[in-house]
């Protein structure tokens, strides 16, 4: 019966990790994100700067 209570009181301390660690990737989401869009934007921005360079202006 005493382990069984010790394992009740181990499950719950796991349970306490778990909604820590919950909260965690969101935090990383949001910030891989952000770093996603600033690589998207640069990108663009050097493909648009390469198609200015090469357009025919001459037309």
């Amino acid at each position: 019966m005493s382990t069984a209570k010790e394992d009740l009181e181990l499950d719950d301390d796991f349970v306490a990790d778990d909604s820590d660690d919950a909260e965690a990737p969101v935090e990383v989401a949001k910030t891989n994100l952000t770093k996603r869009r600033i690589i998207d934007n640069f990108l663009e921005e050097r493909r648009l700067h390469k198609q200015l360079a090469e357009y025919d202006f001459d037309l």
